[in-house]
């Protein structure tokens, strides 16, 4: 090959390589579709040709055919010789009511309230400011509260994304034989259920705001006696007497002002010898790819907050009066971060 062609194909290829990331939001809109349409579901009892999909479905067949052939070939369900599509392993955690499902969390991450949002990226660049409230009228988690609808949507699909996470925490992290864990905004509870589950000598206190806390997962036979949910705001207090504090993916959704003040609230409530868990996704040094950095731009559009690395992480425990005690990685893209007071 002389230099004219590959130079010609060295060209050819990052000019495709901005194509495929200019048509990202189709990729998005393919997966919605399928969700929508509970294409997995579907599958679940084995392979079905487009036609029966369609008409399972009420779609139309050449139409699914062709939005289920893309999924495909990023790896999400499987197309055989006769033009049947099977389920994947990605493909099946679209299923609804199964364990790990992940429907609530595309149907979140999908919705149109996040689409939007995300269309405002430029802006948001320009001027620095979140493009969630331009676009709906009230920063995020004040139109959370005043949109049931949307909260539930939020609600389910953060359960659903965690539940990964949350058994995976439970399993790396060397928590201790007895003592309390204290889950800050722990949501509905499925990481603390976990820690509760594996770890028998351990009680738990779950703490958020009360319409979220309220539609908790801990009430089950083998925890009975373990456990109690408290309401409050994680900005003024929370809860003393614990041995172990966990934040996980909390900080991620404040500016740095405002994470502060939550460490600082933890710090308040932490006695001596007890220890703080932030979990969330460290970004990590160089051009490798990595699922926190576009994580990290959602939270600017939505929050104007930020996933952050270890030394920004670092500066907020020292304001706080923590100091990080070690880094424990997981299978996931989050990290587990140990903290003590100083």
């Amino acid at each position: 090959m002389d230099t004219a062609t590959a130079t010609a194909t060295t060209t050819a290829a990052d000019a495709a390589l901005l194509v495929d990331m200019a048509l990202g939001h189709l990729a998005s809109a393919a997966l919605r579709t399928a969700v929508d349409l509970r294409v997995a579901d579907h599958l679940a009892d084995g392979p079905l040709h487009p036609d029966e999909l369609a008409r399972r479905t009420g779609a139309r067949g050449t139409h699914l055919c062709r939005v289920l052939r893309f999924l495909a070939s990023r790896g999400v369900f499987r197309e055989d010789d006769a033009g049947a599509f099977h389920l994947t392993p990605a493909a099946a955690l679209l299923r609804t009511g199964v364990p790990g499902s992940q429907h609530p969390g595309i149907v979140m991450i999908t919705d149109d309230m996040y689409r939007r949002t995300s269309g405002g990226l430029t802006e948001t660049v320009r001027t620095g400011e979140p493009s969630f409230a331009r676009f709906h009228g009230a920063p995020y988690f004040a139109y959370l509260e005043s949109d049931d609808a949307a909260r539930e949507v939020f609600d389910a699909g953060m359960a659903a994304f965690s539940a990964p996470a949350d058994a995976l925490v439970a399993e790396v992290y060397d928590f201790p034989a007895t003592g309390t864990v204290v889950d800050v905004g722990g949501g509905r509870g499925g990481l603390l259920r976990e820690i509760l589950e594996r770890h028998p000598g351990l009680d738990g206190v779950l703490f958020d705001r009360e319409v979220t806390a309220g539609d908790h997962t801990l009430d089950v036979p083998s925890l009975a006696g373990r456990w109690r949910v408290e309401a409050g705001d994680f900005f003024a207090s929370v809860p003393t007497g614990g041995d172990l504090y966990v934040l996980k993916q909390i900080l991620h959704d404040w500016d740095d002002a405002d994470a502060s003040r939550i460490l600082r609230s933890c710090r308040s409530a932490m006695a001596p010898g007890s220890r703080l868990l932030v979990i969330d996704a460290l970004i990590p040094p160089g051009n490798d790819p990595h699922p926190g950095k576009a994580l990290d731009l959602a939270m600017m559009t939505l929050f104007d907050s930020a996933e952050r690395d270890t030394g920004e992480l670092d500066a907020l425990l020292s304001r706080a009066g923590l100091r990080r005690t070690r880094i424990v990685p997981t299978p996931s893209p989050t990290s587990i971060v140990e903290a003590v007071a100083v």
